[in-house]
């Protein structure tokens, strides 16, 4: 007995010596071949096809030195850096790998007063002051030859955009000259400088709407006025914002841009949010009005109704709710989800949110020779509504709302060989007989294949529609609330031939919307909606006839006096009114709840679910074992 029980013993402490041994052995191999893996649905943390192609073009070595605080004070804020610091130096480590020699990296540690901080700050890296007064080093600077890029600081709560800034860096110092981009606009991303009254009061300009500090980066941006009649030769893409009361003359200059090779992408607008007198709400103020290029759209095929805006019913958000107000539905201001993102295309492939507040659609059939891909489009569960009521209360267009059973555009690229717009020549020929004639002969169709992007609205690059500004420990942070700005991005440089980044951006921005219970929001409300509507008419002309017949009791000459019958006329309709008007707040209160209760399902699904599937798991688990122990 003794025997068996030391012989037990024996082989239990054989058995756990050579699983230790194993794990050893395990840990040194992997150690050595540094691998991650990724469970992210969207691979956020798999380098990107785009990556690797910037990579594989590399054709001499690119030199990143990465800086980085060995810090021996272990407080909170060192231990989360550090952390994060683990996590970039893993993705160099993919980058130098994936390089195939092309990448070399070194490491430094900057401490005060070393050679290694010196040359932080030489290369521009910039240490973070922490709250126990020491800096902290957590950056790197990409070279190659005279070319030198730098990331100051590496922000951990921008952990989602560090491929993107990367290989962003990498793309810069291979190809350091930069494209032109023009941009053409009414509204003011350009920023506004200060009057002398308000600096004497302290009082700062408005700052460049972050699309613009965006497009800095990448790109030579120069300002081209919207009463150009002359786009320069230097200028590969034209972005045009909201082109309000363009001229002929102008749209001759873009027309001329086109047909010359140029590329051009235009953010329409069919009521214009941010474009509005100044000291109006921006959610429910008066509007600006709308914005087309006519003349270059009808040459094109292409309708735009700058009068009228989509409502969806799937992807209508809401609005409001400040202060304890309750959020209001706005149908006309929609959140798109993929269902309304064109999954195939590389400007739109990653991106799975969109926000347009107002945006208009565009109809009708491109000219032979063009060819039209939707970019983003509504579901059938929509309708054109006029604009003016996009300003007003989202009830009243749920009220009367109609789904039209069309998939509009909201976003097209059109394709293929354009022809002028004006056949008749330069306008400015016609309109004025002192203007001195052309130097060039007026262009009638592009050499080769061209392509235009034309966007419904220009109001989703609002800095207050796409990003969402915040304080942290390492200064004013901005975070991206959609991907509006990566569309915007994606379009200009698929424009200027570069699109190896655009599958780097997109993942920055990943949502999960729920796509589910705004369609079963919907469904619920279309079961409701034609009982309110029927109801909501009855009250209406009820309380029409009134007043009519009120009017005339009250009136102060006494001119008309009632009968018995109109008295008793007035009597039903006060009855009939209000039993109308207590069947219409039951019918609105039957759709809320049914609304909340399906919210409430949902949420107990999500809750329950996984503890559920354990506890069966385990329930099953255990009636296996037991019938393993009977068998014996």
């Amino acid at each position: 007995m003794q025997k068996k029980s030391l012989s037990t013993i024996l082989y239990s402490a054989g058995g756990v010596i050579a699983m230790a041994a194993i794990l050893i052995a395990f840990n040194v191999l992997t150690g050595t071949f540094p691998a991650r893996m990724d469970l992210t649905q969207e691979k956020a943390y798999t380098l990107s096809a785009g990556t690797r192609a910037i990579l594989a073009k590399l054709d001499t070595p690119v030199k990143i030195r990465y800086y980085c605080t060995q810090t021996r004070n272990a407080t909170a804020e060192t231990v989360f850096l550090q952390k994060y610091a683990r996590t970039v130096e893993d993705l160099l480590t993919e980058y130098k790998q994936a390089a195939n020699g092309k990448i070399i990296l070194e490491k430094y540690d900057p401490q005060p007063d070393s050679d290694a901080e010196d040359s932080a700050r030489l290369d521009g890296v910039e240490g973070v002051p922490l709250s126990s007064g020491e800096k902290y080093y957590l950056g790197l600077a990409v070279s190659l030859l005279d070319a030198k890029e730098a990331i100051p600081f590496l922000a951990p709560n921008e952990e989602r955009l560090l491929e993107y800034r990367l290989s962003r860096a990498i793309t810069r110092v291979v190809t350091p000259e930069k494209p032109v981009i023009g941009v053409m606009t009414a509204l003011p991303v350009f920023g506004m400088p200060a009057n002398p009254m308000m600096m004497q009061m302290g009082q700062r300009g408005q700052e460049p709407w972050a699309l613009i500090s965006e497009l800095k980066n990448d790109f030579n941006v120069k300002r081209v006025e919207l009463t150009a009649e002359e786009i320069d030769k230097d200028i590969r893409v034209l972005l045009v914002l909201h082109p309000k009361d363009i001229s002929d003359k102008t749209q001759f200059a873009i027309d001329q841009f086109v047909l010359r090779g140029g590329r051009l992408i235009a953010f329409l607008d069919a009521q214009s949010v941010v474009d509005q007198p100044r000291g109006q709400n921006q959610m429910f103020g008066q509007m600006g009005g709308g914005s087309s290029l006519d003349k270059l759209l009808k040459a094109w095929g292409i309708e735009y109704d700058k009068s009228k805006v989509v409502a969806d019913m799937n992807f209508k958000m809401q609005l409001g709710g400040g202060g304890g107000a309750q959020p209001q539905e706005a149908p006309a201001w929609l959140a798109l989800t993929p269902e309304g993102i064109n999954p195939d295309d590389i400007i739109t492939g990653q991106i799975d949110s969109i926000w347009l507040p107002c945006a208009g659609a565009f109809t009708g059939k491109p000219v032979d020779g063009l060819k039209l891909t939707p970019l983003l489009r509504s579901t059938k569960a929509s309708q054109l509504v006029d604009g003016f009521l996009a300003n007003l209360s989202g009830e009243s267009i749920l009220k009367d709302f109609k789904s039209s059973d069309t998939e509009y555009s909201l976003a097209i690229r059109l394709t293929g060989r354009f022809k002028t717009a004006f056949p008749d020549g330069d306008p400015r020929d016609t309109a004025d007989t002192n203007a001195p004639p052309a130097a060039t002969a007026a262009l009638k169709e592009s050499a080769a294949e061209n392509a235009v992007i034309l966007v419904g609205d220009a109001d989703m690059l609002y800095d207050n529609f796409t990003i969402r500004s915040m304080n942290s420990p390492f200064g004013p942070l901005s975070m991206a609330m959609n991907a509006n700005l990566n569309f915007a991005q994606n379009a200009v440089e698929q424009m200027t031939g570069d699109s190896n980044l655009i599958t780097v951006r997109s993942r920055a921005v990943q949502n999960r919307p729920f796509e589910v219970v705004k369609r079963m929001e919907a469904e619920a409300r279309a079961r409701f909606q034609g009982e309110i509507a029927s109801l909501q008419k009855k009250a209406d002309e009820a309380q029409q006839r009134l007043g009519e017949l009120q009017a005339q009791k009250s009136d102060k000459n006494q001119k008309y006096i009632l009968s018995p019958e109109q008295q008793r006329e007035i009597e039903n309709l006060e009855k009939e009114s209000a039993e109308t008007n207590r069947k219409l707040r039951t019918e609105q209160k039957k759709l809320r709840q049914e609304v909340d209760s399906l919210q409430t399902r949902l949420t107990w699904l999500n809750i329950l679910t996984v503890p559920v599937l354990v506890c069966l798991g385990g329930i099953a688990l255990a009636f296996y074992k037991r019938k393993l122990t009977a068998a014996r």
